[in-house]
Parts: structure tokens; C-alpha cells; sequence
């Protein structure tokens, strides 16, 4: 006995310092539930790898999805598509794609003949197959999503019955043989009925908090305060191990504005670092000055509270301030806040759970390279992705979102993408009912989209799909449809656990915190609906065509500041001949265009956009026909 007694001792003392004891039992409500509990949040999952099969160009080009080249694995012999085909242990965890069809889809496990069970396509995403419903199924800014866990014992193949398809993602999980894996079956016994019903009231509760998300038993460190310009205020300092459970900050529309001058400092045990240092407005997912996220984990609420409620376990103590800097831009008027930090005595466990840790940057990415979220050497999980995008340029509209995703997990590509609103679950920017306004489910969604300002962001958390890394962990988002080949500024928030930080902070500090505004705004003939055409001005070869003596456009102004412009036209064919005359309607200009013109930005008229945004209406009036085509309207801010 006292021999089984020092090998089970020294067993122990020779495990690796992060084995945790897993989670052995692995089927659809397990699954569930990982979705559901976000106390576990924090804790490794040993084990298991996170991949993906998706629709991108093998050949680093922009052909993923467009043509279907690469959106198949291979043809069986009777000509049908296998999407996806793994081996072992494992469950799908998220089906994105923006192109949904009514073939079929054969799901085969564990190595049967015959497909276990068989759906259309689109039913996977509109809710009218049990279980696939609402909320872990859905269609939000022109993308569709289905997060309902799809586990195998031993391999599974998904084949589509049709002839092409386009884009999409699977993502996936691997388990090791530790694990027992039930084969998943649409008719889902009790535990997964619950479970599922579980998140639906979660998800569908608006107004959830840390208390009724975590319990009532929570305790409280509450503060009404005035922050001045250039001092910080502590919001909590916690002197024993336990976890941050919610914080909240009242009224949220303090934080909205150009400038962002207030942060999120927060600091575990005795590290000599903050685990965040981010803006308030980034962190809570404002975009581009303004109020944007309502989602599980962070956001703003309808009461005006920007909340928080990612789970956060400490060692020995925990610090949480507000830091105000002064700016020579703004006004630094005191504000008043209340605060509300939501914590618990539960101390992390070492072993099991991880801190956390949030990664703010932001930066003009150089052209070839793509831009990182986060990139560091450690073990950990990652959990989440904020990205505000502006084009730098007023020439390439929002292009910069043709680029892919990509992951390596520990030396290896696990994932790799299809495109920039892919990767946030929606689809086909600059298309009317695509990726074009501020929604967004529970776990990700738009942020922002404009056109004529090109700019646009989004965000995504992975609760369930948590990425585990051993080593090491890169991150990053290419900028163009082409060997990242878009000007572009890109501020982001990458979230994750570890046992520490995997890499530096970046202090934020006025001058990349300050919201950036293009000197050139932008309409585009052929996209979305901000040009109204009439009389001899029509769309012709996705190009505005004026064909004659006389045109109206109307131009849309709701997304621009007010203020007074110049405005001129691109042409792209045709010539500008002289007698040409564009009058303001009710602003009382008008200007002579000097021809001719051919391919070239023309200088048009002087105009203002009013406070109250209304229409504007150009007039184009010649004393002989024309012919011209422009596909761009610009108007230049005159400071």
C-alpha cells in the first residue's frame, strides 16, 4: 500500500503544471452548456484543438467562395460535394455561410454507410427543424449562423446533395481519447431540451446583469464619483483571491465623442502590468465615437449602462480604475459617474483557469502585412475580437474587408477565412440588407458600416469555441482583397486567459485614441442605395449615365457631417463638353463646368450639408446632349 501510495505521489508531482482534470462525458448537452455557463469561461480545456473548413483560396487570391473552386473537399463518384470529412473525436461548434441553398446536407457518423440524419441547407439556419432554432441558429447583417453543437464518437462527414456551393465555414473541436463522445441525434433526449431552453431565456433576456447571470449572493463595491481631467478614480481594490463578475458604468454616454480620453485599468495580484488598459468606449464596443454593442458579455444596455460580465479570477488581488488624460483638443470637462463592481471570494484555481487579459491596439497596418489582433508565446484561450476599420483612402470604398482571417494555434494554421464580415458571421458589405447596419446577435455582429465615410467594425466572441493554445497563439486579419493591398486604420480588442500576458500592452494615449475623420466622403454610382436617379440620368453598366440635356440626383447625406464642401464627380468614360451647368435645388448655387473632361475627378459645385441632413438634389442642365458616366460622387470637407 505505501508503494501505490508514492507512485500516485510522485505521479503528481510529475504532472505538467497545467493539467487540469477534464470534462470526460461529451455530447449535446454538455455542449449546451458550455454555451450557456459562462463561469467556465476561464477554464482550460485540455485535450482539444479548435479547426476549420471553409471556402478560401488555397492560393492566398480573393476566390473564396465566389466560384465555388475551393468550397469542397472532393466529389464522391455520384458527383455530390463533401464539405467536411474528420476523423476521431470531436463536435462542430459554428456552420456560417452568407449563400444557404435548398440542397441537402447528408451528415455520416462515425464511419456509417448511410447518413445519420439529412437537412436543407437553409433549415440549418431558419429555424423551422428542431432543434436547429432560435436563438443558437439565425441570420443577422447578410450572414447565417448556426452554434447548435454537433458532437461524433468517430468521424463525421457532412456531403451536400447539389451542384455548387458557395461560401462557408464549419468550424469545429477535437477531442483525445480521454474524452467519451455521444454521436449527436436531432431527437434530443431531456437534458439537452433544457439545457437548450436554458439559453434561449438567456439569450433572449434584455436585461440581463452580473446577479442574475451569476446569483444574488454577489458582493458590491458601488461609487458615485467626479473624474477630473488627468487624475484616475478606483473603482474596486479587492485585497484576497477571488473574481470579477460585472462591472458597470453609468451613464455610457459620457463616453461617446471624437477623443476617448477615459480608460479601463485593471490589474491582477501583483503583476507589474495591466492585464487591460483599454479606452472605455473601445472595450464596451462604441464605434467611431458612438454607442454601438448590446452583447452577452459586453456592451450597453437600454438604461444607458455600459456592462460587463466576462468572468475574471485573480490570485491574491485585484485593482479596477478609471483614468482620465487631459487633452489640448477637448473640452476635459469633470464627469460624474457611477460605478458598480459585481465580485465574488472564489479565488482562481491555478491550475484550471486562466486570468484574464485584454489586448487593445491600434494602427495603419503596412501594405503586405496583414494586421495582428494578437500574437505571444504561452498556454491560454482566446475569447473575443473588437475591430473598428477606416479606410485611409476615398478612392477604394471598404474593399479592405475582402480579407481573410487566420489562426495558428501552437505552429499550426487551425483556421483560415473567407473574408472580413465572414469572420464576424455576416456577409456581402455595401449590399443593401447585407453587412451594412449596427445589429448583432449575442455573441457577434456590425458595429458600424458607412459607405461614404468608409469605414465599418464588428465583434465576436467565442464562448463556446474558446481557441485553446500550448505554446503559442498568432491572430491576425488581412487588409485588400490582395496581398493586403487596402490603406486602411484598424483599432481592435483582442480578448483571451492565461496564466499571464502573452504580450505587451499598448499604453493608450491621445493621439491614437482620437477617432479618426476623413477629409473626403464618398458615394458610389453603383452601391447601395444613397443615389436616386431621374430624368436623363440613370444607371447603366453599375455607372451613373447622363444621357441627354437634363438630370436629377438626389444624394442621401445622413451619414456625412454637416458643414460646407466641395463636390466633384469621378468620369470614367465619355466627355464633359462645355455648356454644362449643376445647380443646388433650394441652396441657390450653381457652377459652370469647364469641359471637357474625360476620366478625371471634375470639380462640380460648392454645396452645404445641412444640421438637419435632408436630401440633397443636384441639377444637371445642358444647352446641348451629352454623354458622360461617372462612378463616384466625392464631397471634400472645406475647413
Amino acid at each position: 500500500m505505501k508503494n501505490v501510495f508514492l507512485v500516485l505521489l510522485t505521479a503528481l508531482l510529475v504532472s505538467p503544471p497545467f493539467q487540469c482534470v477534464r470534462a470526460q462525458s461529451v455530447d449535446v448537452a454538455t455542449e449546451l452548456n458550455r454555451l450557456y455557463s459562462l463561469k467556465d469561461l476561464p477554464a482550460y480545456l485540455e485535450g482539444s484543438e479548435v479547426k476549420q473548413e471553409s471556402s478560401y483560396d488555397r492560393t492566398g487570391g480573393n476566390n473564396d467562395g465566389f466560384e465555388g473552386t475551393y468550397s469542397y473537399l472532393y466529389k464522391e463518384d455520384n458527383g455530390h460535394l463533401v464539405l467536411f470529412d474528420a476523423k476521431g473525436k470531436g463536435v462542430i461548434e459554428r456552420i456560417w455561410t452568407p449563400t444557404p441553398t435548398n440542397d441537402t446536407l447528408d451528415f455520416y457518423f462515425d464511419g456509417n454507410i448511410k447518413p445519420t440524419f439529412s437537412i436543407k441547407f437553409n433549415d440549418l439556419f431558419s429555424g423551422k427543424k428542431y432543434p436547429f432554432i432560435p436563438p443558437v441558429v439565425g441570420h443577422k447583417v447578410g450572414g447565417f449562423y448556426c452554434y447548435l453543437p454537433i458532437p461524433y464518437e468517430n468521424g463525421c462527414k457532412i456531403v451536400f446533395r447539389g451542384d455548387r456551393i458557395m461560401f462557408h465555414q464549419i468550424q469545429y473541436r477535437t477531442y483525445d481519447e480521454v474524452y467519451q463522445v455521444k454521436t449527436f441525434n436531432p431527437t434530443l433526449d431531456e437534458k439537452a431540451e433544457n439545457k437548450l431552453n436554458d439559453l434561449k431565456e438567456l439569450w433572449n433576456y434584455d436585461n440581463r446583469s452580473a446577479k442574475s447571470i451569476y446569483g444574488n449572493d454577489l458582493k458590491t463595491q458601488s461609487s458615485v464619483f467626479k473624474l477630473e481631467p488627468g487624475k484616475s478614480f478606483t473603482l474596486a481594490d479587492i485585497k484576497q483571491g477571488g473574481r470579477v463578475l460585472g462591472i458597470e458604468l453609468d451613464p455610457a454616454s459620457l463616453f461617446e465623442g471624437l477623443y476617448k480620453q477615459i480608460d479601463l485599468k485593471i490589474t491582477w495580484d501583483d503583476e507589474t502590468v495591466p492585464a487591460v488598459y483599454v479606452p472605455v468606449a473601445d472595450f464596451f464596443g462604441f464605434a467611431f465615437g458612438q454607442k454601438s454593442m448590446r452583447g452577452l458579455l459586453l456592451g450597453v444596455n437600454y438604461q444607458d449602462i455600459a456592462y460587463c460580465h466576462i468572468p475574471m479570477p485573480f490570485d491574491v488581488k485585484a485593482k479596477i480604475e478609471l483614468v482620465y488624460r487631459s487633452s489640448s483638443e477637448s473640452s476635459n470637462l469633470p464627469l460624474t459617474i457611477s460605478a458598480r463592481v459585481f465580485y465574488s471570494d472564489q479565488k482562481r484555481n491555478a491550475v484550471t483557469e486562466g486570468k484574464f487579459y485584454a489586448f487593445w491596439k491600434q494602427q495603419q497596418p503596412s501594405l503586405g502585412s496583414p494586421y495582428v489582433f494578437l500574437e505571444g508565446k504561452g498556454k491560454g484561450h482566446y475569447i473575443g475580437t473588437i475591430l473598428q476599420s477606416q479606410a485611409t483612402t476615398f478612392s477604394e470604398f471598404t474593399e479592405f474587408f475582402e480579407g481573410d482571417d487566420s489562426t495558428v494555434v501552437d505552429g499550426s494554421m487551425n483556421l483560415h477565412g473567407t473574408g472580413s464580415e465572414d469572420y464576424f458571421n455576416g456577409g456581402w458589405y455595401a449590399q443593401p440588407n447585407g453587412w451594412v447596419e449596427r445589429l448583432g446577435t449575442q455573441l457577434h455582429g456590425c458595429l458600424d458600416y458607412s459607405l461614404p465615410q468608409s469605414r465599418t467594425g464588428g465583434y465576436r466572441f467565442y464562448v463556446s469555441d474558446k481557441i485553446p493554445f500550448n505554446q503559442s497563439f498568432y491572430h491576425s486579419i488581412e487588409h485588400g482583397p490582395d496581398k493586403n493591398n487596402r490603406k486602411v486604420e484598424y483599432l481592435s480588442v483582442a480578448m483571451y486567459y492565461a496564466a499571464s500576458p502573452i504580450t505587451a500592452i499598448i499604453k493608450p494615449t491621445n493621439e491614437l485614441t482620437k477617432v479618426y475623420i476623413p477629409a473626403t466622403y464618398t458615394f458610389y454610382s453603383r452601391l447601395m442605395n444613397h443615389l436616386t436617379y431621374q430624368k436623363d440620368l440613370k444607371i447603366e453598366d453599375g455607372s451613373a449615365f447622363f444621357d441627354g440635356k437634363e438630370g436629377l440626383l438626389t444624394i442621401d447625406v445622413q451619414e456625412i457631417p454637416a458643414g460646407k464642401y466641395t463636390m466633384s464627380v469621378h468620369v470614367v468614360s465619355g466627355v464633359v463638353q462645355e455648356g454644362l451647368t449643376v445647380g443646388m435645388v433650394s441652396q441657390n448655387r450653381t457652377s459652370n463646368v469647364k469641359g471637357p473632361a474625360k476620366k478625371e475627378d471634375l470639380y462640380i459645385v460648392e454645396l452645404e450639408v445641412p444640421v438637419t441632413k435632408e436630401p440633397l438634389q443636384l441639377v444637371f442642365k445642358s444647352d446641348k446632349s451629352q454623354q458622360f458616366k461617372f462612378d463616384r460622387i466625392m464631397f471634400s470637407k472645406k475647413w
